[in-house]
Order: structure tokens, then sequence, then C-alpha cells
């Protein structure tokens, strides 16, 4: 019975992304941006969570700044952690990498 009930529930329940910008500033070149997204499926909370713990306490996320690390809720930044001078980057400027 509980295991049909969550069936039922879970195509209503939101969807989580734990979304990872870095950026490459070089002098006398344009900066340049990363973005690295790790998705989890509906109402997948805990896990998306505790990857973004992961992410955030990690000695090698510290090392590689600036980088700007951000949970997600259906599209809706809940989470926000960035290392490194990232507001003093003019992001208008900023080009993506693919």
């Amino acid at each position: 019975m509980k295991n049909l009930i969550k069936k039922a529930i879970k195509p209503f329940l939101p969807s989580y992304e734990v979304t990872c910008t870095t950026y490459q500033i070089i002098p006398g070149l344009p900066v340049t941006k990363k973005l690295s997204t790790h998705s989890f499926e509906k109402g997948a909370s805990k896990e998306a969570k505790e990857f973004y713990g992961k992410v955030v306490s990690s000695d090698f996320t510290k090392k590689l700044a600036p980088v700007e690390v951000q949970l997600k809720v259906a599209g809706i930044t809940i989470k926000k952690a960035h290392y490194g001078p990232i507001e003093n980057l003019d992001k208008a400027k900023i080009q993506a990498l693919n």
C-alpha cells in the first residue's frame, strides 16, 4: 500500500540539481566559465543535499577557486556557496565553454 502511494506521488515531487560553475581567469584573455550539472530524480532531496554537502566541504572544490556551487529545486536556487572573488567578476563579459 505504501509503495503504491509513493509511486502515485513521485511524479508530482520536485526534481533536484547540483550545479558547479568554474571560472577560468587568465590575464589578458576574457573570463570563461564551465558549468557542471548533476541531476537527481524527483523527490531525491536527501541524496541531493548530501551530495551538495560533500561538494561544498571538499578540499578540491576550495582549491579550484573561483567556483560557485548551487543546490536547485525545480530550477530555483535554495543553497549557494562560492569560493574566490566571484563578486568581482563582470558576469556580462563571461564566455561559456562547452
